[in-house]
């Protein structure tokens, strides 16, 4: 993808208050008709029309259209996919229908085949929830129309009147995105590995709206647990970008202390996180400088919230992940971790901003917190945190929380956090396992992006979301999801789920930030069970690029070129 040009407005709008889109269109034509009614009467034809190149403009003449018919007693409908997910919504341009008047519609976008073809009927989740997936309108004859706003990669066109054609010159989605380059790339010996790495990519730059959203179909919000591993593989990925300061700017001014980010006093916490990893991958002091009020509020507000015995006493909605949410003593296992994550970035961020005095409070806060060691409760979630925090020895969590079941009680969101703490206990074989077994499931059922939430047990006799679901098989959209995400309004496109984007280019290839802005980076790889691994890593002073192979005994050679202005070490 090449960087988009710069807007430009006409003379005449000089003097006018104009808002500017950040983002690109694009129109993309359906790569396969999926389905098509077939009644005697009622029918489509010459479908494969839809599949040619579009040029977005209406033409007198009925050649190279696509055809829906309806009779009296039966009405057409025709079911189109886009190749993979995106975000945004359609463009239909019509030709010269035979009765010259408007002919009504329904349009339904999914994000598999089975949510296009649904109903919204209350029971199976199907919602208009937050971005409009289902609805009528009139088409003009021989005209344009746009309409949709969603992610999606399936629409569902019916015919709504009777004894009518539809001539169907052209159905094209509109792509928006961020027109940014890939600047960080991750290869290995093994083409599952690559396609998680590229997936989880991917499901991050759709998310890359105006703002950084948790998922485009649904919740299209700012949520700030959800930026940090969003965060962390736009740092992978695309280096720096104002969507994430624009993002984080927003949450912060919508917020102000003692209230909790997004409701979730967790949330807080991650905010605080973020900030640290932000400015060690890229180096903005001025942007660090500009959060010292809230960050110092925040902190001190913090500070209340821990006890005589070391213990946090966090209110508001207490949470790490939804899979966890019912497992109370491992959320308060988790909340302990979290927090002392938080005054420990505390302290770093203070201590950059020569505050000695709020970075001993955070220093102090962290050894009191340390203090206190709670039962994870056999959540994987709360031994991954309390690991990455050191109030749980790497090698114990991970033998008898982690490795337990394997991809069982995995999690899209906090499974980031898993595959790190595996890593810090060594493990990194049974780490890329976990990848390929659970991201990789869902590659196996048809997802071009990684979802809100996955179950391993899932793939049990499970249908592919790119394909009607056949007689006896389970369709996953329907009939799995759980609290706000029950069947069909669980999002397929969830940024909290590219972890393994983040993690393949830290641990495989082996970066990590030791000096704020890649000044200095360590290549330390761990290649597991692969005979190599190559990539490429963003920093603000170019790209690092590096290759691994892995010797016959077992010791890795490594080439590795960094720019002008990053230290290596190793």
């Amino acid at each position: 993808m090449g960087i988009a040009q710069k807007h430009q407005l006409p003379p005449v709008w000089k003097d006018t208050s104009i808002q500017q889109d950040s983002r690109t269109r694009s129109y993309i034509s359906p790569t396969r008709i999926v389905w098509k009614t077939n009644h005697t009467t009622a029918q489509v034809s010459d479908e494969q029309n839809l599949m040619r190149p579009g040029i977005r403009q209406s033409i007198l003449g009925s050649e190279n259209v696509c055809r829906m018919r309806s009779t009296n007693t039966d009405t057409a409908s025709i079911l189109l996919d886009f190749g993979r997910e995106l975000q945004g919504g359609i463009q239909i341009v019509t030709g010269q229908s035979p009765n010259n008047k408007p002919i009504r519609v329904r349009i339904r976008f999914g994000e598999s085949v089975s949510e296009a073809m649904c109903d919204i009927d209350g029971k199976n989740g199907a919602s208009n929830d937050h971005a409009m997936r289902d609805f009528e309108l009139k088409l003009p004859w021989l005209g344009v129309l746009e309409v949709g706003n969603s992610g999606f990669r399936f629409v569902r066109i019916d015919l709504l009147d009777t004894d009518v054609e539809l001539q169907l010159k052209e159905v094209l989605a509109i792509f928006n995105y961020r027109d940014i380059p890939y600047l960080g790339s991750f290869r290995c010996n093994d083409e599952r590995l690559n396609k998680i790495w590229m997936t989880g990519a991917y499901t991050v730059h759709l998310n890359m709206q105006e703002y950084l959203w948790d998922a485009i179909k649904r919740d299209r919000l700012v949520w700030v647990g959800d930026l940090h591993p969003e965060i962390m593989t736009v740092n992978t990925v695309f280096g720096y970008n104002e969507v994430v300061p624009k993002s984080l700017d927003l949450i912060r001014d919508a917020t102000p202390v003692p209230a909790w980010m997004n409701g979730i006093s967790s949330y807080s916490l991650w905010w605080i996180i973020i900030h640290r990893d932000w400015y060690f991958y890229q180096g903005n002091l001025d942007y660090l400088k500009e959060q010292k009020t809230y960050l110092t509020q925040l902190i001190n507000h913090l500070l209340t919230k821990i006890d005589a015995n070391g213990k946090e006493t966090l209110d508001g909605m207490r949470f790490l992940d939804w899979p966890s949410s019912e497992n109370q003593k491992g959320v308060d296992a988790g909340l302990q971790a979290l927090m002392v994550q938080t005054m420990d970035c505390g302290k770093e961020l203070f201590s950059i901003l020569k505050d000695n005095e709020m970075a001993k409070k955070c220093e102090d806060a962290a050894a009191r917190l340390r203090t206190y060691r709670p039962d994870p409760n056999h959540s994987k979630q709360a031994a991954a945190l309390m690991t990455l925090s050191g109030l749980m020895d790497p090698k114990t969590a991970n033998n008898e929380v982690l490795s337990i079941g394997g991809s069982k009680n995995f999690s899209t969101f906090y499974g980031y956090y898993m595959l790190k703490a595996m890593a810090a206990a060594g493990d990194y074989t049974n780490a890329l396992d976990r990848i390929r077994e659970f991201w990789g499931a869902m590659l196996d059922l048809g997802a071009t992006s990684f979802w809100e939430d996955f179950n391993i047990e899932w793939i049990k006799n499970a249908a592919r979301i790119d394909e009607i679901v056949p007689e006896g098989k389970v369709d996953v959209h329907k009939s799995y999801g759980n609290y706000c995400y029950k069947g069909y309004r669980h999002s397929f496109c969830h940024g909290w789920a590219s972890g393994p984007t983040s993690y393949l280019s830290e641990y495989v290839l082996g970066v990590k930030v030791i000096e704020p802005g890649c000044k200095v980076v360590k290549i330390e790889p761990h290649l597991g069970d692969l005979q190599w691994a190559e990539g490429t890593f963003p920093t603000p002073y170019g790209i690092i690029k590096i290759r691994h192979e892995q010797r016959n005994d077992g010791s890795v050679k490594s080439t590795i070129k960094a720019p002008k202005g990053v230290k290596i070490i190793k």
